[in-house]
C-alpha cells in the first residue's frame, strides 16, 4: 500500500506564510510527478503547483511569485512554501503523486487526505 500524508495547514492572517509538507510512504519503487491541488467550497479542485522528478516546476497564475514547490526525492517528500497569503487562497490543499509501486510496472495516481488552509482578513 501507498500513503500520502500532508501536514502544515492552519489559520493565518492575510500576508502571512505557511509551509505544507507531504510524505509518501509504503511499497514505493519510484515517484514521477508530484503536485499540490486545492479545492475551495463550491469550486472545482484546481492545480496549484507541480514538480517533476527532475525538478521542473509549474504554477497556477494565481500563485506565481508567492508560492514555491520543492521536493526531496530521498525522503519521498514534496513541499509547498506559501508566502503573501490572501483570503482567496483559503481551501483544502491536497497532495498528489504519480507512483510506481514495487512489483507493479506502471504509474498510479495517489492523493493525500487534504489539509485545511484558512486565510483571514
Amino acid at each position: 500500500q501507498v500513503q500520502l500524508v500532508e501536514s502544515g495547514g492552519g489559520l493565518v492572517q492575510a500576508g502571512g506564510s505557511l509551509r505544507l509538507s507531504c510524505v509518501a510512504s509504503g511499497s514505493i519503487d519510484r515517484i514521477n510527478d508530484m503536485g499540490w491541488y486545492r479545492q475551495a467550497p463550491g469550486k472545482q479542485r484546481e492545480l496549484v503547483a507541480g514538480i517533476t522528478s527532475g525538478g521542473s516546476t509549474n504554477y497556477a497564475d494565481s500563485v506565481k511569485g508567492r508560492f514555491t514547490i520543492s521536493r526531496d526525492n530521498a525522503r519521498n517528500t514534496v513541499y509547498l512554501q506559501m508566502n503573501g497569503l490572501k483570503p482567496e487562497d483559503t481551501a483544502v490543499y491536497y497532495c498528489n503523486a504519480e507512483i510506481v509501486r514495487i512489483g507493479i510496472h506502471h504509474y498510479f495516481n495517489f492523493w493525500g487526505q487534504g489539509t485545511q488552509v484558512t486565510v483571514s482578513t
